[in-house]
């Protein structure tokens, strides 16, 4: 199995195109110290020329720029993505599904309750109902949207995007509509999970023993934001579990058999984007690493 980490940032990208942040700042002035980071997405493949995109990025077109093996290949038209996948339906994750418009047949998988949010909203009809196929998938259902590569999903704790918030809204549900991605190829076993606001013991039963395990890295401490000055919500009001302090992820998963970890979807206010940082080196001696644009994993 071959993965590619098209974007590793969370909504808005390194640097976020308002932001002053000391990271957004240095990220800016020195990218030695902070790689600038698009917005979250990966590329699985069983054999390096078929590719599922796992999320469609607003920064999408220039991923599959900044990566030849996604380039056209023949003809006049043509994609080596044979398929894209959505795992929620936030902005960061469905807004380049809009640049994905022209003519080339692909199809599109996610949940109902995903799904339908998308079709709910005419703008996405840019993607012509005979050109791209829309399919439903039930959850726990394996399917293979690329041959040789089978893809089951599953819910995880999270909440409804943040464009879809009402005041009936409940965080921490495990709903279709924030789900991980269990990716299997070749005898190996792959779980993405961008999203996810709570580690529980079904989870941690769920991704026992996968050859690699890309989780949710949005904060370091649930006031990430808020310790930054430049927000009020916590990581928990967005969906997403911290790596450290109360109920943190490394500490969560630590005793969970896992051959390599890796954080995705980090926000623009973690202090881990910094290299060399003392958070960085403290994340890294836990067996974690933190996850740059065009990492890939060959599994």
């Amino acid at each position: 199995m071959h993965v590619v980490i098209l974007g590793s940032a969370a909504g808005g990208g390194l640097p976020q195109w308002n932001c002053r942040c000391p990271i957004c700042s240095l990220a800016r002035e020195d990218s030695s110290r902070v790689r600038p980071r698009t917005q979250s997405s990966i590329a699985v493949s069983p054999d390096g020329e078929r590719w599922l995109l796992v999320n469609a990025s607003p920064d999408i077109r220039q991923q599959l720029f900044d990566n030849p093996a996604m380039h056209p290949q023949e003809g006049l038209r043509h994609s080596p993505i044979h398929a894209v996948l959505l795992t929620n339906g936030d902005v960061d994750h469905v807004a380049g599904l809009l640049t994905l418009r022209e003519g080339q047949a692909y199809t599109l998988y996610a949940t109902s309750g995903i799904l339908d949010s998308v079709n709910a909203n005419r703008v996405f009809d840019v993607m012509a109902a005979d050109v791209v196929r829309r399919e439903k998938i039930a959850l726990n259902h394996t399917f293979e949207p690329v041959p040789g590569l089978t893809v089951t999903l599953f819910s995880v704790p999270g909440k409804v995007p943040l464009w879809l918030e009402d005041e009936t809204m409940e965080i921490g549900a495990e709903t279709e509509t924030t789900v991980g991605a269990m990716i299997e190829a070749g005898g190996r076993r792959l779980a993405y999970i961008p999203g996810c606001a709570r580690v529980t013991d079904g989870l941690k039963q769920r991704i026992s023993g996968v050859d690699a395990l890309l989780f949710d890295g949005t904060v370091l401490l649930d006031d990430d934001m808020i310790r930054a000055g430049v927000g009020v919500k916590t990581g928990w009001r967005m969906g997403h579990v911290p790596m450290t302090g109360e109920g943190g992820s490394i500490a969560a998963l630590a005793d969970v058999e896992i051959s390599r970890r890796v954080f995705v979807h980090i926000n623009n206010t973690n202090p881990v984007l910094v290299e060399g940082s003392a958070e960085r080196m403290s994340v890294e001696a836990e067996g974690w690493t933190v996850a740059h644009d065009g990492l890939t994993l060959s599994l």
